[in-house]
């Protein structure tokens, strides 16, 4: 019967609590209880209870170490986000998981537009293709060790499959098309990953990956090539961390005159002269597509250098002619040796091809792509 008395006077006393505590509502508090008596600690934190539907919410003064790191881990696992980002917003926060991830994208906007003026010359070429199609785009960050995330990776898979989709110009293209970021900049784009919100825009999803890199992330450019016949659009990426990523590309259509030819060897030999082209690296299909002023620039180098010679104009003229074959035989695709088999030239191989399949077969176009070309580090 005492037991019973103690009980009902702790009960009573808790009640009076609960009336004290609609009062305060900016309370909570820590307790230890006995059978005879009861002792209550109150501190004053930011968040009120409940108390209009007596839903009260009983919880320490400090979350543990163990539940810190919990928090921390799943809310890195959400964002991606760097460790020291997360935990900043988990603070202000107060440990507030849902809060602190909104604060995160709200804060990541912020950072990757005050990343955007750094240098940006690493990063992953992505393609996507079809029998005929092909397109590639390169999406650049500032470290190799952000180009092997997955989210970076999936980001850029994701921009190459909207640039094959996206409409040109011309329902064939014979030459690269090639493609301003700000053409893509707008575009909505459906992302089917836990991390990212679905369809959004190329430019937010791009922030939203900065956000979490926490690197200076850009779509630099991209390109598209498509056969204008019967023929095969073929492909090699060099540096290869997953299928259709890369750091090198080369790319290349071969087009069949007769359109009832088989592809199955021109699939092949595409195969060997998209891999040739990266090795290579030509800068011209053939002797005719040979820019002028980068033939008047070459020749007005090497007559320069055979001048020095001393020898008479007859024999500068002809060293100069001499230099200029080996100078197409570095820059010109038709002309170059072949770098599975350097006793034949591209133009010979085409020939044996040919002859294979029963009918002429060219190339229509090519393209070498390579992360950071062109950029100052």
């Amino acid at each position: 019967m005492s037991c019973f008395q103690g009980f009902r006077r702790s009960l009573a006393l808790q009640l009076k609590e609960l009336d004290a505590w609609k009062q305060v509502r900016q309370s909570y508090c820590c307790r230890a209880f006995r059978m005879d008596q009861q002792i209550v600690e109150s501190r004053e934190i930011r968040k009120p209870y409940l108390m209009g539907s007596m839903l009260v919410r009983m919880f320490s003064g400090e979350v543990s170490a163990s539940e810190q790191m919990n928090l921390i881990k799943q809310l890195r696992e959400r964002t991606s986000a760097p460790i020291k980002d997360v935990k900043s917003s988990l603070v202000a926060c107060n440990w507030d998981i849902e809060a602190a991830q909104k604060d995160l994208r709200k804060r990541g906007v912020v950072l990757a537009s005050k990343k955007s003026s750094r240098t940006a010359a690493e990063g992953l070429l992505a393609i996507a293709q079809t029998e005929n199609k092909v397109a590639v785009i390169e999406l650049n960050c500032e470290t190799d060790f952000v180009a092997r995330n997955e989210i970076f990776q999936y980001l850029a898979s994701s921009l190459a499959r909207l640039a094959l989709s996206s409409k040109s110009p011309t329902q064939k293209i014979q030459t690269p098309l090639s493609f301003d970021p700000d053409y893509f900049e707008n575009m909505e784009i459906v992302l089917d990953h836990p991390k990212f919100s679905g369809e959004t825009t190329v430019q937010s999803a791009i922030t939203e990956v900065s956000a979490m890199v926490g690197e200076n992330v850009k779509l630099r450019r991209g390109f598209a090539l498509s056969t204008s016949s019967h023929g095969v659009v073929s492909t090699y990426l060099h540096t290869c961390p997953k299928p259709g990523l890369g750091r090198i590309a080369g790319i290349l259509t071969l087009e069949a005159k007769d359109s009832n030819a088989s592809l199955d060897a021109i699939h092949r030999v595409g195969s060997s002269l998209a891999m040739h082209i990266v090795a290579a690296k030509p800068l011209f299909l053939s002797k005719e597509s040979v820019s002028s002023a980068a033939l008047d620039s070459e020749r007005d180098i090497l007559k320069t250098q055979a001048e020095s010679s001393g020898k008479s104009q007859m024999a500068i003229e002809k060293m100069v002619e001499g230099r200029l074959r080996k100078y197409f035989e570095e820059v010109v695709l038709l002309e170059q040796k072949f770098v599975v088999n350097d006793s034949v030239n591209i133009k010979s191989l085409l020939k044996d091809l040919s002859k294979e399949v029963g009918t002429d077969v060219e190339i229509g176009n090519f393209l070498r792509v390579e992360v950071g070309e062109g950029i100052q580090r």
